[in-house]
């Protein structure tokens, strides 16, 4: 039979075997060879102190040898019994847990990704069974995290689908006549559908690390009053909401890239002007402990706190509101992940009915 289609308790087994056949074999050649002269030699000391043992030294040998043969034999007879049941017993404990972890492989392979390996007492089966584990947890979580994408994304992909192809169907049945604000309407439906495409692609490159990230020393304070300017221009002067800057007159330079510090503030900043329907927006910077922290106050809805574990996943939206929004629902996943590629990290505080904090930090160059 060939070696590699001998299981591994037939080989355990066997090499138990060669190793007490090796140990008997040896036993007995040094045996046969040393015993029978040191026999002699004990007769000869014998006869020293004046036993005559002389004539009967022949027979006397051919005793011993059959006396040491003959307990050799059923020495090495219960030794062999005892050795092999040892070693089966021994071989069936190593290979039992590795049995089962075949099984449970098999079953993972098939698709059951909550199965997991069991501790085991064998060491280092039981650091194979741990990295199995971690391994296992891992894919089911991404499985978890595809699935949930692919329902998310058809939901997002639904809506603006829906309402182009009713729009072209009553054109079609002469039901409704074209007019710009059918077409405006149809325009708006594709660039939602344009937008949540490119927005899946910057994210899908971001959380692969494909995203270029131009690393470089910047002061924030121009960029931040410039954004600031922008965004006032879409509120009313003397309007229900205002937006301010809170920032210290000289900034110390950060380690970071400015274009992709601007997505994240105008994302940051949207959302606020979008849910912010009167009180104040403040963009707050301070430095503390080697980083820059910049912070997007609102007085606006703000969020419940079943809500703020997943603020930073993709798709999700709090409410009926955030459904019907404009958005994506990919920004503060693309915002977050941005952050954390320039060796920052985003955090939020809000409490429902009373506004939201989204801050993060940048560390400085």
């Amino acid at each position: 039979m060939p070696l590699n289609k001998v299981g591994l308790r037939s080989r355990l087994f066997l090499s138990h075997l060669l190793v007490m056949m090796v140990g008997v074999g040896s036993l007995l050649a040094i045996s046969k060879l040393s015993s029978p002269r040191f026999f002699i030699v004990q007769l000869q000391q014998i006869e020293i102190s004046g036993v005559q043992v002389r004539y009967a030294r022949r027979q006397l040998v051919r005793s011993f040898e059959t006396a040491w043969s003959r307990s050799t034999l059923l020495s090495v007879l219960v030794g062999a019994t005892a050795a092999g049941g040892l070693s089966y017993l021994v071989t069936r404990r190593i290979v039992q847990p590795l049995k089962q972890m075949e099984q449970i492989t098999q079953k993972f392979a098939a698709g059951h990704l909550d199965e997991r390996l069991p501790n085991s007492e064998i060491r280092e089966l039981n650091r194979l069974a741990a990295s199995f584990n971690r391994m296992a947890s891992s894919l089911e979580g991404v499985e978890q995290r595809r699935r949930e994408l692919i329902s998310d994304l058809t939901h997002e992909l639904r809506t603006p689908l829906t309402v182009i192809r009713g729009y072209l169907e009553e054109m079609a049945d002469g039901g409704i006549e074209p007019s710009p604000e059918v077409y405006q309407q149809l325009v708006r439906e594709t660039s939602r559908l344009e937008r949540l495409v490119n927005d899946l692609q910057e994210l899908s490159k971001a959380e692969a690390g494909y995203l270029p990230i131009n690393l470089q020393p910047v002061n924030l304070r121009p960029l931040l009053e410039s954004l600031v300017e922008r965004f006032s221009e879409q509120l009313l002067e003397d309007g229900p909401v205002a937006l301010k800057l809170d920032c210290p007159p000289q900034l110390p330079p950060v380690l970071a890239d400015i274009d992709r510090v601007e997505q994240v503030l105008v994302n940051l900043l949207g959302n606020a002007l979008l849910y912010t329907s009167f009180g104040s927006i403040t963009v707050r910077v301070w430095s503390a402990s080697q980083r820059l922290w910049i912070a997007v106050v609102d007085t606006g809805k703000g969020i419940g706190p079943e809500d703020l574990p997943h603020v930073f996943e993709r798709f999700w939206r709090a409410d009926e509101s955030r459904q019907n929004s404009r958005g994506t629902g990919i920004g503060l996943a693309i915002s977050s992940r941005l952050i954390e590629l320039q060796g920052g990290q985003i955090e939020v505080e809000s409490k429902l009915g009373m506004g939201s904090t989204f801050r993060f930090f940048l560390p400085l160059a």
